[in-house]
């Protein structure tokens, strides 16, 4: 994929300020919504089930994030979801913590199953464990090998039907046919709380502009790992809470060149 495609999906996400509704945990509901603000989307963050299906039919893209759980949310996210499937909106699941509770796992089984999710995006154990695949976990990354991710990713999306993203030291990038490895980004983004929960909004800001959800994920992905290694840069002598503002800023800042010249996008 061309470097230029990534700049021209941003820049679009830009000009036309997609609506992005969120209905995520409340470790990340600020971050998130500043990450959004800061790339050029909309952000809102509705909860209610009385609302949520209104919000949901004119948003741009439904982001479901599953990281604080309880059964109040997970009920708006299912209606949510069916409204935006009903209006061709495009949905983002982020199944935060799949495998480590049984009820966190189910939930994620149930939007899987009741949802046409277009994209999901987690680590490795969390993509394993949405399919029923066991993988384990290694300190703070999940699985052992790029090549294993590979075939999780492609596993994953064939049996899905969406498009997967595993997220990791490089991210990989399928729906069951086509795959891409997009590498950048850096360690420190493990260090800031909500870094992958925006990255999943990011990924459902650049789906609410370009139809090719596939091509959206990983212009989406080249783009957040760009932002952060400029923000890494920049605050090499400081700390994860510095670092965390410079890269909202570097979300904002971001140019055709920063792209031209640090995109790594490889199609395999």
């Amino acid at each position: 994929m061309e470097p230029n495609f990534v700049y021209e999906t941003l820049q679009k996400v830009r000009e036309v300020s997609p609506l992005v509704h969120n209905i995520t945990n409340v470790v990340v509901t600020n971050f998130t919504a500043n990450g959004l603000l800061a790339l050029g989307a909309s952000p809102v963050m509705a909860y209610a089930s009385e609302e949520v299906a209104d919000m949901a039919r004119i948003a741009s893209s439904l982001v479901l994030n599953i990281g604080t759980l309880n059964a109040q949310n997970v009920n708006s996210m299912v209606i949510a979801g069916k409204a935006a499937n009903e209006q061709g909106v495009p949905v983002i699941f982020d199944p935060v913590g799949a495998g480590a509770t049984t009820y966190r796992t189910d939930t994620a089984h149930k939007i899987m199953s009741e949802i046409k999710v277009s994209v999901v995006r987690g680590n490795a154990a969390e993509i394993a464990n949405i399919i029923g695949e066991k993988w384990q976990i290694k300190g703070v990354d999940a699985g052992a090998g790029n090549g294993d991710k590979v075939e999780l990713a492609i596993k994953a999306a064939k049996i899905s039907g969406c498009v997967v993203v595993i997220t990791g030291k490089e991210d990989i990038v399928s729906n069951g046919e086509t795959t891409y490895v997009v590498s950048g980004g850096h360690p420190i983004l493990t260090k800031v709380t909500g870094t992958g929960c925006l990255l999943t909004s990011v990924i459902g800001a650049f789906a609410g502009v370009e139809k090719d959800v596939l091509r959206a994920a990983v212009a989406a992905l080249a783009y957040y790992g760009i932002a952060a290694e400029k923000a890494a840069k920049k605050t090499a002598e400081a700390g994860p809470g510095s670092f965390q503002i410079e890269f909202l800023n570097q979300l904002a800042l971001v140019t055709e060149e920063d792209i031209k010249a640090n995109a790594s996008i490889k199609k395999i």
